[in-house]
């Protein structure tokens, strides 16, 4: 899968980059900072859903650009050892932006949090205790997940790339 003659997972891999931090932020700030919910529901939600996407995609064309580059390669060869450790923590990650997504929609959804605005719109009653304690923590911590995931994985493609030439 071409863009342009470039493997569509060179081009597409920038997205998830992006996109996966910047929606773990944003998640973060949703979970713990309620009186900014007002204001962080919709973006965090969008950016869910971008990272998400590009993050599949970017799963997807990399199995195509190895099956495409890769897969005739000799068992042996070392740079196959790299491929595979990037390809699993990929992997990884696109579960855990899954994930991702799902807490971010359903915090979106259920925490509750004042207004900015003087006319009060935007503001949500509390959800359960339980709730409003709970489904933060469980933001956190699927938004930590995120960033280590989307470091480890862009680190192992890195290596994979630059250190086999030479």
């Amino acid at each position: 899968m071409d863009i342009n003659g470039l493997p569509a997972h060179v081009l597409v891999v920038h997205g998830a980059v992006v996109f996966a931090p910047l929606a773990a932020l944003a998640a973060i700030l949703l979970g713990v900072v309620p009186r900014w919910r007002y204001l962080t529901r919709w973006p965090a939600l969008v950016l869910a859903v971008m990272a998400t996407a590009t993050v599949w995609l970017a799963r997807i064309s990399g199995d195509a650009f190895f099956d495409s580059r890769y897969a005739s390669l000799p068992a042996d060869n070392p740079v196959l050892a790299a491929i595979d450790e990037h390809q699993e923590r990929g992997e990884t990650l696109s579960l855990v932006t899954l994930g991702l997504l799902v807490v971010t929609a359903a915090a979106a959804g259920l925490l509750g949090g004042p207004s900015g605005f003087a006319s009060g719109r935007g503001a949500k009653e509390r959800a359960a205790s339980w709730l409003e304690t709970g489904l933060p923590v469980l933001v956190v911590l699927v938004s930590l997940a995120t960033l280590a995931y989307a470091f480890l994985t862009g680190d192992a493609g890195a290596r994979a790339t630059w250190e086999q030439q030479g």
